[in-house]
């Protein structure tokens, strides 16, 4: 839904201006765009070290393609119906397969240390460093998007310097100021309907992310502890919505009512 809202954004803005202005194109300057887009980027990049940046690219394509994010609801029924074979064979643990490396990983763990702590150490610096890897891609647009404003201002103040030098032109006074303010226009339209929205969808899929990590970590805790299956599911159902546990078990092993804002 990111590129719908940002298209949304900007269309509200151009119909808004057609009803005030005949000649649309009067708002659109390349030289404003440019120092506003490039200067913004430019300072951006220069607070960061390269090795981060390379997160970048990849973080603005998860962000405009469709992401259904992870599948809690099926690893969980995972984790519970391992739990059940593993009381009954416990090879069950090293023959289970999974295209999550996290889980791989921490299965793993289960099995090759007893110490419950020990793992919860190792996965939950996993978590940490991914937490960390995340915030540097959403910085990095909510930078860009804290820059904008002051080059749009800046390329207005370029802009009117401009203006000073055709006082002898009383006549060109007013569309020379009028050109030098689109800066100052498109610095803010693009930090609040682009660089933003980016940057809060990309802290939403890292909290999305290190929520459902942490789950595993719970159940596979849980697992490694011998707690009944009713427990584990407990736990693990904790991190469903109030409507999604009644869809999965009646009213949820919490006995909670549904939610109606979930």
């Amino acid at each position: 839904m990111t590129p719908i809202g940002i298209l949304l954004a900007i269309a509200a803005l151009i119909g808004a201006m057609s009803m005030d202005h005949e000649n649309l194109a009067s708002l659109v300057k390349v030289s404003s765009l440019l120092l506003v887009v490039g200067g913004s980027i430019g300072a951006t990049v220069a607070g960061f070290e390269a090795r981060r940046l390379k997160a970048v690219p990849k973080a603005l394509f998860k962000v405009l393609k469709p992401n259904k994010g992870p599948d809690t609801r099926a690893t969980i029924d995972a984790l519970l119906a391992i739990a059940k074979e593993a009381r009954t064979n416990p090879l069950v643990l090293e023959e289970f397969e999974t295209d999550d490396i996290f889980l791989k990983k921490g299965i793993q763990l289960i099995i090759s240390t007893s110490e419950p702590e020990r793992v919860s150490e190792l996965l939950n610096t996993e978590i940490e460093g991914l937490r960390m890897r995340h915030e540097t891609a959403a910085k990095f647009f909510s930078d860009i998007a804290g820059f904008s404003p002051t080059f749009g201002i800046l390329g207005t103040v370029v802009g009117l310097i401009g203006v000073l030098g055709q006082l002898s032109s009383p006549g060109k006074l007013g569309p020379a100021i009028a050109s030098a303010f689109t800066a100052t226009l498109w610095g803010v339209l693009l930090a609040n309907a682009v660089w933003l929205p980016i940057s809060n969808k990309l802290r939403r899929l890292s909290e999305e992310e290190v929520s459902f990590r942490e789950m595993v970590v719970e159940g596979l805790l849980t697992m490694q502890l011998n707690a009944s299956t009713m427990e584990l599911k407990d736990r693990l159902y904790a991190y469903l919505s109030p409507s999604e546990r009644e869809q999965v078990s009646g009213r949820g092993s919490m006995g909670e009512a549904p939610d109606a804002a979930a």
